[in-house]
């Protein structure tokens, strides 16, 4: 892939866990960033002169305008199942592989959403910050009541891996009936092994007590979740979004909740990140966490091993592990 003569030169745009570097060192020239400065669209431009390849962690855009700005580049490895940071199409075009980190953060995701949710029923952050506040002076009946888990409705909107996997966790755990929809249906097996039954967007809108949102983001997804979905679901429900930031509106969101239009909702992902819609900060019904459902150490470690895999791996043979396109050509 390149000259005998030298070694490839990589950046590595954020910082990462020191032993993986270490790896990357001992074979490639690299630029890192342990100091883990996020950088401008045109800083990360500059940062990338005269490289071949780059591990992102799924901020750092990788636009048409970049690539041509980079012509040496070859391989874009993200530290991250998502890889909505990448036009692929002008990836492809330009002869660029790119590669994100799947499998490995699937089952830590869906017991982060598991949890999220249940978190968001049963009203557990609100009721915390009335402790906190010293609010707490005496027992009600009706103090921090929420909704049941077990026996309620489970909806699913997205059905790959993780969403398979919050599925098994609430009908062989909580005996939830789960329903779902996805842009294709699982096969029998699939479904069977999830508990689960396949219903069309506005039946899971209407009938789910609890709706998980875990869907690849995309043109065609944007506001999946807006004003008038919202206005389908009971008052009663839930939604968690672990799936990515701009799947929910999350200005209409904050109106259904601040209005009672649905109880209660979970994010781990918002429109704009790291920048959180102000009216979602506002309203107590809401659970909110920083894009954190992936972040235990050994799904982390994983996530950055395998980026850092597919370097390694393309740069030896040609080849990656996880490719998000298929290339005709490479660039040389």
């Amino acid at each position: 892939m390149t000259s005998s003569s030298s070694k490839p030169r990589i950046l590595v745009s954020r910082a990462i866990f020191p032993e993986v570097l270490a790896q990357l060192e001992a074979v490639f020239e690299v630029e890192h960033n342990q100091a883990d400065d996020v950088w401008s669209a045109q800083d990360l431009t500059a940062r990338l002169q005269g490289k071949d390849g780059v591990l992102t962690t799924g901020g750092e855009r990788i636009s048409a305008e970049l690539l041509q700005a980079c012509p040496q580049l070859k391989i874009c490895a993200n530290m991250a199942v998502g890889f909505n940071n990448f036009d692929v199409p002008a990836m492809t075009a330009s002869g660029v592989q790119g590669t994100n980190a799947p499998d490995v953060l699937t089952e830590t995701t869906a017991d982060f959403g598991f949890a999220l949710m249940m978190a968001t029923a049963r009203r557990m952050a609100e009721s915390e910050h009335f402790l906190r506040a010293g609010l707490w002076k005496r027992w009600s009946y009706d103090m921090f009541c929420g909704s049941d888990i077990h026996g309620a409705t489970l909806g699913i909107l997205g059905m790959g891996r993780i969403g398979q996997g919050i599925a098994r966790r609430g009908f062989h755990g909580f005996g939830m009936k789960v329903i779902y929809h996805n842009r294709s249906r699982l096969d029998a097996g699939l479904e069977a092994a999830c508990g689960a039954q396949y219903v069309d967007k506005a039946t899971l809108l209407a009938q789910a007590d609890h709706l998980v949102l875990v869907l690849p983001y995309s043109a065609e997804s944007h506001h999946s979740i807006g004003a008038a979905e919202l206005a389908l679901m009971k008052p009663t429900a839930t939604l968690t979004n672990i799936a990515r930031g701009g799947i929910v509106d999350d200005a209409a969101l904050a109106h259904a909740l601040r209005s009672g239009q649905i109880a209660a909702a979970g994010l781990d992902v918002f429109e704009g990140e790291p920048q959180v819609h102000p009216d979602l900060l506002t309203v107590p019904n809401v659970v909110l966490t920083p894009h954190i459902a992936s972040a235990t150490l050994n799904t982390r470690r994983a996530m950055a091993q395998l980026a850092a895999d597919n370097l390694l791996r393309f740069f030896a043979t040609g080849e990656v592990l996880t490719p998000v396109n298929t290339l005709g050509t490479v660039r040389r």
